[in-house]
């Protein structure tokens, strides 16, 4: 068995990491020994701590979590109540913090014995005898008998007993916290309090707490160095799918995932009351916790001709020029391709998510610097906060959402509850149900911290690409909005926004006639005017219009422009049907747009930037729209420029920025 200090380091750290996820409101519950992992140094990482979170508190599925052995008393006493449990009256409490204690305490026990405990015992025997030791008074004196380890008891630190013996209390009211208990005074001391990284929207400085290696060469990487090892899981995942990674075929491979034909499922025999016989349980709805290790061979593959250099790119080199990133030479070729082969493109995207990620770290600082290279690409893993840098949000940003009531009832619920089942259907994240619980909650933070403004029916599909791109940050989706809609939809939801709207078609329809007096004369003469069909298309942002991924392609592009850009877009959109359009009259072009045709959304985005380039700001001038002073002070500086215009003073000229 380990040494006594060893025991207390390991209990130190499982109890840093159950206190870790409990102010996360998190619980494991299926604390065992092959859940406790140990990295190279020693340090232990909790496992499969997200099942009793996932699965609603295991109301979700039909098997317990845990592990019988391991289970807390109260847990068992409590037994499981299935979803189709109708006689149940109330839901049960779910587990707590102190749950994990009893766990902890019995991986303990068998740590010091050297041995599994009811390792004899059937499964039910386990549990009745776990029940049964709330009749004794000293719990691990009773377990060391059971399993004759007396002798192994009585050679045990005193510490190491008393830890044992606050973790398996029977009452769940009498187990302590132990975190800060003196037990561990010695062993406190030589683990550094933990900082919680400063995240990139909050009101602390991020290099507050930054410390540099005593010995300085630990920062030397050497040829073997193994770079991809050093970037964040979701990033490896990302490149390893990119590389030809699927993951169900890998469960398919180990038979994890098991294809079952319907007509095996059916019950041989049914009786009227719906009882069936005759059918075995389907294994494939109870647990299978087996690990399956993912191959990264074929992504080093990938990137075997990936220099070092390509993961520490340099920050402070202004040689480069646009449309060029500051990615590798090599790259060059890569981003003169069309954007949907760049995005699939293993080696081009580590390039970028490197060079975003670093960017993005040393935001605001490095905002002109985010823009330019927005306006060659932006990554998919990192366009979420990416956009939000473009938006320019700052600040403590989860601080101000917690502040906003969102459960009080108000009279706009009930047209959230309608509108929030259609929006994006077809999507698997935005349509299920936690998806509908946070679009919500965004939804009425944004109305109940808008007095002025009201709920218009869009506003959901308007929401959908920051809450589908921020899906586990609720606060970033929300203050991204909240900074969106006043720069492009300024007034657009006021009570009465018809003076609004109204403008903002008389000039999409000055917009038609100064690009293409043919089509606009045409359109006049057959009464088709703009009011028929843009309306839609400007009070969602096209969101109404095109599939999420043509609107994170069409958005990268617009949240460069300025508040006159969407008008650019709705012109190349018309030119695109132009032949149509001309072609057809009345009631053929209402059809054609009930139906809108498939867009080539790299085209639009093009002829956008053309137009806007070649549009005079005369043209485009709206008396409702945002002051540029109001703008500038709302979202930084850059609210009223586009970098697609000679307003973009910062940006190097390219072929991008009329003269």
């Amino acid at each position: 068995p380990p040494s006594s200090s060893r025991i207390l380091c390991i209990a130190y750290d499982v109890l840093q990491g159950l206190q870790y996820m409990n102010k996360h409101g998190m619980v494991h519950r299926a604390l065992s020994p092959c859940n406790i992992l140990l990295d190279r140094k020693g340090h232990v990482k909790l496992a499969k701590f997200g099942l009793y979170h996932m699965t609603a508190q295991g109301v979700d599925v039909d098997f317990p979590i845990g592990y019988p052995s391991y289970l807390a008393p109260e847990v068992i006493a409590q037994g499981i109540v299935k979803p189709s449990d109708h006689t149940q009256c109330e839901k049960p409490l779910p587990s707590g913090p102190k749950s994990d204690l009893w766990s902890l305490g019995i991986i303990l026990f068998e740590l010091c014995m050297g041995r599994k405990l009811f390792q004899s015992l059937e499964i039910a025997e386990r549990l009745k005898f776990i029940i049964m030791l709330g009749c004794v008074d000293d719990i691990v004196t009773v377990l060391a008998e059971e399993h004759g380890c007396l002798d192994i008891i009585k050679d045990l630190s005193e510490n190491i007993i008393a830890l044992l013996k606050k973790c398996l209390t029977f009452q769940p009211s009498k187990r302590q916290e132990l975190l800060h208990d003196s037990l561990f005074s010695e062993v406190s001391s030589v683990y550094p309090p933990f900082h919680k990284p400063a995240g990139l929207f909050s009101s602390s400085p991020r290099c507050a707490n930054l410390t540099l290696p005593e010995d300085i060469s630990q920062l030397c990487k050497d040829e073997d160095s193994d770079y991809l090892a050093e970037r964040s899981i979701e990033e490896v995942y990302y490149l390893w799918c990119l590389a030809g990674g699927d993951l169900e075929k890998e469960l398919v491979n180990k038979e994890i995932i098991r294809s079952k034909p319907p007509v095996c499922t059916l019950p041989n025999f049914l009786l009227e009351d719906g009882e069936s016989f005759g059918q075995g349980r389907d294994r494939s709805s109870l647990l299978d916790d087996t690990t399956v290790t993912l191959s990264l061979c074929q992504l080093r593959n990938r990137l075997k001709d990936v220099g070092g250099e390509a993961f520490y790119p340099l920050l402070e080199d202004d040689q480069s020029t646009l449309p060029h990133s500051n990615s590798s030479n090599e790259l060059s070729a890569a981003a003169s391709l069309p954007l949907i082969i760049r995005e699939r493109d293993t080696e081009y995207q580590l390039n970028r998510i490197v060079l975003f990620d670093r960017l993005l770290k040393a935001y605001p600082y490095k905002k002109n610097q985010i823009w330019k290279e927005a306006r060659v690409d932006i990554p998919p893993l990192l366009r979420g906060i990416t956009w939000a840098a473009l938006l320019g949000v700052e600040g403590a940003i989860q601080a101000k959402y917690d502040a906003i009531d969102k459960d009080t009832p108000i009279p706009t619920d009930r047209q959230i509850e309608v509108d929030i089942p259609r929006c994006h259907q077809y999507d698997e994240l935005l349509s299920s149900p936690e998806g509908h619980a946070k679009f919500r909650r965004v939804l009425k933070a944004w109305v109940v911290s808008h007095p002025d403004l009201v709920y218009w029916q869009g506003l959901d599909s308007l929401c959908a690409p920051f809450l589908y791109l921020n899906f586990n940050n609720e606060a970033l989706a929300y203050a991204c909005m909240s900074a969106f809609i006043p720069k492009y939809l300024y007034n657009f939801f006021l009570k009465d926004n018809s003076h609004v709207i109204q403008e903002y078609l008389t000039v999409f329809s000055q917009m038609i006639a100064f690009h293409d007096p043919e089509l606009s004369n045409h359109l006049n003469e057959i009464g088709f005017i703009p009011d028929l069909y843009a309306i839609p298309w400007f009070l969602t942002m096209f969101t109404h219009v095109f599939p999420l991924h043509k609107i994170f392609h069409l958005w990268d592009t617009l949240l460069l422009g300025n508040s006159s850009f969407p008008f650019c877009i709705g012109v190349a959109i018309l030119q695109q049907l132009r032949d149509r359009l001309l072609a057809n009259g009345f009631n053929e072009c209402i059809l054609l747009f009930s139906d809108l045709p498939e867009i080539d959304i790299e085209r639009c985005v093009r002829e956008s930037i053309n137009l806007f380039r070649w549009t005079p700001k005369s043209a485009t001038y709206r008396q409702y729209a945002q002051a540029p002073r109001q703008a500038s002070e709302s979202n930084g500086t850059r609210s009223s420029m586009s970098c697609f215009s000679a307003d973009y003073q910062e940006a190097p000229r390219s072929d991008l920025v009329s003269d």
